[in-house]
């Protein structure tokens, strides 16, 4: 199929008014935009926690998101030089110095809403560094999650210009991709590259992350982005984006995703009202609250009972954040004291999709006596709403419940989360607090010696599989960092990937 056939069915062969009606959903049409309560107000939940400091944005981070949402403004899915700019997907070959605005638009790689959250950070990072307009390409199960991030304007592509299936098509990936131009070795850019970025990337995919290459993509008027990556790091280690970068985020690299996300992912309101309610009514009291995520695999291999000690080993020896309990066999009372009395608040906020780990805890702490020397101490077990056994990430309702539960994640004092776990990753870099890391559920049985847990150095996701061969020849081991770069560390639970931190060799 020739290339402009193909670009035609993809644009849709007649063009339709700007207007709302272009839009997935009414509500997201900007005209009818409504006050974003999570915007304002999350900067209130934030500074509740006095005793975790998190670094203020830069000012030259807060000046180019204005810069960016002036941009966006003029280059939105409602604006004329939308417009001009889409007439060229129907050409062969672009003229981008006559066009006002460049174009990314991402695409999910999967359906799962922390991945989304991920990829899309790093791609409106990519944005900022190109000076291109986001767009975003939701399926409906992503719809209504988030409020608008840019005001006045939208980041949805208009629904005539749906990438979303075809960029899981391999005729797309085969006619359009930038791995398929580096394949042929040609130099001679289309209006349109797509940029595979998924887990299962070639050699020909992974030379985006060269300068040559960004060099060759300044001239493509429009890109399509598919990933389900954290692939934002990896632009600290090129040199065409680091004199930028280190403008952004001077001094402290690993609160990146901290600020991108506060600032991309403002709940809808129909997020946030579920949020402050479960927030005002079990966790707003506590003097300390503890979100405990538990992610298993295949619990027919690694089965809750086998998991638990481990867990309990974490949070009640090695990290000290929860009091020991006296034995069954003891012969104690168990003594309620007033209120008054109590000196320590605890909350454990437990998110799984088994039920079975709230059920014990709660069990164990509501039934069996702090043991002695652990001060008066007073525990309270509650559970997110996503208990349901698996992850439905195909409906809208379990996208919003998944929501809800990163975001009071994000809002304890202490974070114990598992490891390859992109919604504890989410709810890590939000809150801005280095999570520990349990065990990996493989090593319960084939390293019953090795720590329950171990604490990271740093907030900020892994990059879980980046383009190893094509990280530069200087960057060495250094003591379980990556240098010379400073800001690159090995991850604490996945040892091929990296991520951002401030620790230097």
């Amino acid at each position: 199929m020739a290339v402009a056939s193909l670009l035609l069915i993809i644009i849709g062969s007649r063009r339709t008014p700007r207007s709302c009606r272009n839009f997935p959903l009414e509500r997201s049409c900007p005209s009818s935009e409504q006050t974003c309560v999570s915007r304002e107000k999350l900067q209130s939940f934030s500074s509740r926690n006095s005793n975790h400091h998190i670094s203020p944005p830069s000012p030259y981070l807060l000046s180019r998101l204005l810069e960016y949402e002036q941009h966006h403004k003029r280059c939105d899915p409602l604006s004329k030089p939308f417009d001009r700019t889409s007439q060229e997907l129907v050409r062969v070959k672009n003229s981008p110095d006559s066009l006002d605005c460049r174009y990314i638009v991402f695409t999910p790689g999967n359906d799962e809403l922390a991945t989304t959250m991920l990829s899309l950070s790093s791609s409106f990072l990519y944005a900022l560094l190109t000076d291109r307009v986001l767009l975003v390409d939701f399926d409906p199960s992503m719809i209504g999650l988030f409020c608008e991030p840019f005001r006045k304007s939208t980041w949805l592509l208009p629904g005539e210009f749906t990438f979303r299936d075809r960029a899981r098509s391999a005729e797309f990936r085969q006619v359009f991709s930038l791995g398929h131009l580096m394949r042929k070795q040609n130099q001679n850019t289309a209006s349109l590259l797509f940029l595979y970025l998924s887990m299962d990337y070639d050699d020909h995919d992974k030379l985006f992350y060269r300068d040559e290459t960004q060099e060759l993509l300044k001239n493509v008027p429009w890109l399509v982005l598919r990933s389900e990556q954290y692939f934002l790091p990896y632009f600290f280690l090129l040199p065409c984006f680091r004199t930028e970068l280190d403008k952004l985020f001077p001094d402290d690299k690993e609160t990146v995703f901290h600020h991108l996300g506060r600032y991309l992912f403002n709940p809808s309101n129909q997020a946030w009202g579920a949020i402050a309610r479960f927030y005002d009514d079990y966790l707003v009291k506590a003097e300390q609250r503890v979100g405990l995520e538990i992610k298993v695999g295949n619990p027919y291999e690694t089965p809750p009972y086998l998991m638990l000690p481990h867990i309990l080993k974490c949070i009640q020896e090695e990290s000290k954040i929860l009091p020991r309990l006296q034995q069954n066999n003891t012969t104690t009372r168990i003594t309620i004291l007033p209120s008054f009395r109590r000196k320590t608040s605890k909350v454990i906020l437990v998110e799984s999709l088994l039920p079975e780990f709230y059920s014990e805890l709660k069990n164990m702490y509501s039934t069996r006596p702090i043991a002695d020397g652990e001060g008066s101490v007073s525990v309270r077990v509650y559970r997110t709403s996503s208990h349901e056994g698996m992850q439905k990430s195909d409906r809208n309702y379990h996208n919003m419940k998944a929501l809800v539960d990163v975001y009071l994640l994000s809002m304890c004092d202490v974070l114990v989360i598992s490891p390859f776990s992109t919604f504890g990753y989410v709810a890590s870099g939000l809150a801005g607090l280095n999570p520990w890391f349990l065990k990996n559920p493989g090593d319960y049985e084939t390293k019953p010696l090795e720590p329950a847990c171990r604490r990271a150095v740093s907030p900020e996701p892994c990059f879980l599989f980046h383009p190893g061969e094509y990280v530069p020849n200087a960057v060495h081991h250094c003591r379980g960092r990556l240098g010379p770069v400073p800001v690159i560390l090995y991850c604490e639970d996945f040892v091929f990937g990296f991520k951002l931190g401030n620790l230097k060799c």
